[in-house]
């Protein structure tokens, strides 16, 4: 009975250490993402596409979207209605480097950011939607003048190539 006893002990010991551990865990990458949000300064990594009006689907090469403080290089697919069609056939997908953009980051009241980036020298893009979970996980959205829009989940991260290059 006793054996009993200390060995429920220990397991509620136990147990309690593993939340506190994943506690700590999840408020590091909540602070890791906040620190690259706040620097301008991250990658989205594209892991689905949810076209308007069509169903979503796993991306199987690599698609993202760098911000880098006054740098935003995007490369995505595009699935969905276009109104009008690009005269060359590979300026397909949403490829584009803006140096003038306007980046307006806002707090979720249950954690996490809402940041709307709008390009002043990209032709038909009128913003992107960057929407960021404490854990990393969030979505893009983007809006253009002469498509529907789409959007696109997957995770963000560090900037490795601005880190190569310092280290």
């Amino acid at each position: 009975m006793i054996l009993g006893a200390v060995s429920t002990i220990a397991s509620v010991g136990f147990a309690q250490q593993v939340r506190e551990l994943k506690k700590e865990v999840r408020e590091k990458k909540a602070a890791e993402i906040k620190q690259l949000v706040n620097s301008k300064d991250f990658v989205f990594k594209a892991q689905f596409a949810l076209p308007m009006g069509g169903s979503s689907f796993q991306l199987t090469s690599e698609y993202d979207v760098k911000v880098v403080k006054d740098t935003l290089i995007c490369f995505l697919p595009y699935f969905g209605r276009a109104y009008s069609a690009p005269m060359n056939p590979s300026e397909g997908g949403i490829k584009f480097t803006s140096k003038d953009f306007e980046y307006i980051a806002k707090n979720r009241k249950r954690g996490g950011w809402d940041i709307v980036v709008k390009p002043r020298d990209v032709q038909n893009i009128q913003q992107l939607t960057f929407y960021i979970s404490e854990s990393g996980y969030g979505s893009v959205q983007v809006t253009d003048n002469n498509r529907q829009p789409i959007s696109f989940n997957g995770y963000y991260e560090k900037n490795k190539e601005k880190s190569k290059k310092e280290g």
